[in-house]
């Protein structure tokens, strides 16, 4: 018998950083939808915003710099309340990434 070494299974995502040279734009477009974002600044680090969710993932917005920056990426939500209409939506954020919104 060959021994295989144990394959690791991811059970929940816990960690979602993005980096943004727009941090005010980006807090504000992702705070409108929901996302209950703190100001955070850790010893002489860089002032960041974090939210937890009620599933445990955290999700940051941190400073970019040139060759830091979180390019295309896709996000998706589920939110309920605000101004959007029941149903799916696509909306971009300040950097152009996409977000598929869905209002339960």
């Amino acid at each position: 018998m060959v021994d295989h070494p144990a394959v690791p299974v991811v059970t929940a995502q816990s960690l979602l950083v993005i980096y943004t040279t727009q941090l005010e734009e980006c807090r504000a477009f992702y705070a409108g939808l929901g996302l209950p974002l703190v100001r955070e600044q850790h010893g002489t680090g860089p002032v960041h915003y974090a939210a937890e969710l009620p599933s445990g993932l955290v999700i940051e917005i941190y400073p970019g710099r040139p060759g830091r920056t979180t390019g295309r990426l896709r996000l998706g939500f589920t939110i309920t309340g605000g101004d959007l209409d029941p149903g799916e939506h696509v909306l971009t954020d300040p950097d152009g990434r996409a977000v598929a919104v869905t209002v339960a």
